[in-house]
């Protein structure tokens, strides 16, 4: 049949199910009424599913077709072990809930046509999947289990509902227990069955070192080594900065600056200086000049802008750019000259900045400082480290000063400021977890945080009333329903907070932020408040960051580890140098749009990365506790039971099943568990003691039972003391 008479047919189809009298029929039904010969029927048959694919048609659950009742919408589907699944649609809040029903053959990260349902999940509306557009995972990282004549892999990944099915010639030799990479040969579609796949790449054995963590890299699809062309191209980068390379560039070297970074950081992107100037400050945080080495559209740039941003595993980093430029010609090492992007601020004892010059810079940092070294200088004032670094004393303290008054500034106008402690995961040489502690902040990496915020701040301000194409850092107002829960959690330890209005103000929860500073509860409650909020994200127009209270931000200080900062970096200096004319702006109009979408897509993927590997070694660490009683917090009420979190920041789960003496019931307007009999409750953010019962690295899985009142916490081995620390 040629084309022209296949788009014939097509419209004949069309065509009969617009017709007023049309009823939704089956495919035998339509061939008969529209007399297709027997011997056209698999023609037939496949017009109809081209009709599908295009979105012009629809079929149900009862294979019958017809015109689409409504507007379908496209989105990403996220699958759930359980078999239904949601949808996100793009300018949509909330996600749509697929029915395990109206999933229809979709997998997890599929691109899919949707259209709405008459029902409500919860606050969700209801959606039945109507075409696959693109299938958005190919590969499945899981554990594979051999069976007599065939395997199976179980994928890593607990959003997808159902194991891989192998045949043996297709196990590439993998044994129960071997990680792998499995291809999907088959996605089982409508059809109900298992997916199929093949072995394309065995990690090693579950139980061999390092395999843990490589098989998560796999499974977020992250980036390891860099292709050879954008290594050889780091390589020319060059070791030295140039008589040419500073030719026009503002000369700071004789300015005193230093770098304030972590003992073990070797990308050091960022420095700051300080000098009085009468009654103010002259402040300058200076930006390695990266955009001088990636030029727009190099090897080098397509590959940074496929990672968008520097992964920081638990054992590992995985950078957004080769160790010769980040750890090299880019990073601000001591007594080297560097070329740099300047931020110069006249900051009054306000803490506002009166005056301000951005430029592009040469400049030598003269001393490589630590957070440790720093903060004994302004905390202890420890004699060793005042001599050992005499000259800059004066300098630090008076930065302590400024970062104190820039601090009370943004704290005045409403800024959140979260004060509760990261867990820092100390692992032996073969990648067992040692210790879990809480990584505090101090005096020192407070400064350089607020130094850099008022950068941010400056730059952005500055360029969104020059009216050009930008990438700016936003964070929406939280979502009153989130609001609500966390003001009903906050009453059970005595706190409120005005909730009445539409929109909530930062500074309420700036107030209870202050009010249970130095508690008990501080750091559950900051991470709660912190769950309320949205996500930040990266946009091209500034709607402003409700968690910093601030109209203007974006992200300009680490373009060796972020994407949107080295991107601004070639805007700040094509307008510096008078370059951005007409098709310069509407270039950067055409392509900034996906460049924000997609380094905030990827910096979520380095988010969830992240904190997988976290929770896989905070399981593993607690497989070595089982048996012990902690004291913690009920950090979640659900109807399968209570979230304990323990004071290392471990979370479990007391199944509702394990709650003694009665049976309980989830009330989730009060946030609580209730005996049906006595009444007893449990609710959130109460202590409780519980027993490590159970936990498995594999599965990630930690649970918790309520040990016998017999069963106290003592100072000895098995206590608080001796297994949070």
């Amino acid at each position: 049949m040629t084309e022209n008479k296949t788009e014939a047919r097509k419209l004949k189809v069309l065509g009969l199910m617009e017709d007023p009298s049309y009823v939704p029929m089956r495919e035998k039904e339509l061939a008969c009424i529209m007399l297709v010969e027997p011997e056209d029927r698999p023609e037939f048959k496949r017009i109809l599913q081209e009709l599908l694919s295009e979105g012009k048609i629809q079929i149900n659950k009862r294979g019958r077709y017809s015109k689409p009742e409504q507007q379908l919408l496209t989105g990403v589907f996220t699958s759930h072990q359980k078999g239904f699944g949601f949808v996100q649609i793009d300018g949509r809040e909330e996600d749509l809930y697929v029915p395990e029903d109206c999933v229809n053959g979709a997998y997890h990260l599929d691109t899919v046509e949707v259209r709405l349902l008459p029902g409500q999940h919860g606050q969700r509306q209801e959606a039945e999947v109507c075409r696959i557009i693109a299938r958005g995972m190919s590969h499945v990282v899981g554990t594979y289990q051999k069976s007599r004549s065939f395997g199976f892999v179980i994928p890593d990944n607990s959003k997808l509902p159902s194991d891989i099915f192998v045949s043996q010639e297709r196990s590439k030799g993998a044994v129960s227990g071997s990680k792998v990479v499995v291809e999907i040969t088959d996605y089982g579609g409508s059809r109900r069955k298992s997916p199929e796949g093949k072995v394309v790449e065995i990690l090693g054995h579950i139980n061999d070192p390092g395999v843990d963590i490589m098989s998560i890299v796999r499974s977020f699809d992250l980036p390891e080594g860099f292709p050879e062309k954008v290594m050889n191209q780091a390589q020319r980068s060059g070791t030295e900065v140039t008589e040419a390379d500073r030719a026009g560039r503002l000369d700071l070297r004789e300015l005193t600056m230093v770098t304030i970074d972590g003992e073990d950081a070797k990308d050091l992107d960022d420095a700051v200086s300080l000098e009085r100037d009468g009654e103010n400050y002259c402040l300058g945080v200076h930006i390695a000049d990266v955009s001088n080495y990636v030029q727009e559209n190099s090897a080098l740039d397509r590959e940074a802008l496929k990672r968008g941003t520097s992964v920081y595993l638990v054992d590992r980093v995985i950078p957004m750019l080769p160790h010769a430029l980040s750890n090299g010609i880019c990073s601000l090492n001591e007594g080297e000259d560097r070329l740099a992007l300047s931020c110069l601020m006249t900051v009054n004892h306000k803490g506002e900045v009166v005056d301000y010059r951005i430029a592009e810079s040469v400049i030598r940092v003269d001393r490589r400082m630590t957070y440790t070294s720093v903060a004994k200088i302004l905390e202890k004032e420890d004699p060793e480290e005042c001599a050992a670094y005499e000259e800059f004393v004066p300098m630090f303290r008076d930065m302590a000063y400024l970062s104190s008054v820039i601090r009370e500034r943004r704290r005045r106008r409403g800024a959140i400021d979260f004060e509760f402690p990261e867990s820092k995961i100390i692992l032996d040489q073969s990648g067992h977890p040692l210790e879990i502690k809480p990584y505090e902040r101090n005096t020192a990496t407070k400064l350089i945080e607020d130094f850099m915020l008022l950068a941010n701040e400056t730059v952005a301000q500055h360029f969104y009333w020059l009216q050009t194409p930008f990438v700016y850092r936003t964070h929406d107002n939280p979502d009153p329903e989130k609001v609500h829960r966390l003001s009903l959690f906050i009453n059970n330890f005595g706190y409120t907070m005005k909730t009445g209005q539409e929109e909530i103000h930062p500074k309420e929860l700036q107030k209870l932020l202050d009010k249970v500073e130095g508690t008990p509860e501080e750091a559950l409650i900051s991470r709660l408040t912190l769950r309320s909020m949205k996500q930040a994200k990266y946009t091209t127009e500034c709607t402003g960051h409700f968690g910093l209270a601030s109209q203007y931000y974006c992200h300009f200080t680490s373009p060796i580890r972020r994407y949107p900062d080295l991107q601004i970096h070639r805007i700040i200096k094509e307008q510096l140098r008078g370059r951005l004319d007409e098709d310069r702006t509407a270039h950067y109009q055409q392509i900034l749009p996906q460049v924000a979408k997609q380094s905030s897509q990827l910096e979520r993927r380095a988010d969830e990365a992240e904190r997988e590997t976290d929770k896989l070694k905070k399981t593993e660490y607690m497989e070595q506790h089982v048996g012990e009683i902690y004291e913690g917090v009920i950090s979640g009420v659900t109807a399968w039971g209570l979230y304990v979190e323990l004071p290392n920041t471990v979370e479990g789960l007391v199944h509702v099943s394990m709650l003694p003496g009665d049976y309980y019931y989830y009330d989730e307007a009060a946030c609580e568990m209730r005996g049906t009999q006595t009444g007893k409750a449990y609710k959130l953010g109460e202590k409780l003691k519980v027993k490590v019962k159970f936990a498995d690295r594999f599965t990630r899985t930690i649970d918790f039972v309520l040990p016998h009142e017999e069963e106290g916490i003592d100072d000895g081995e098995g206590s608080t003391e001796t297994g949070c620390q």
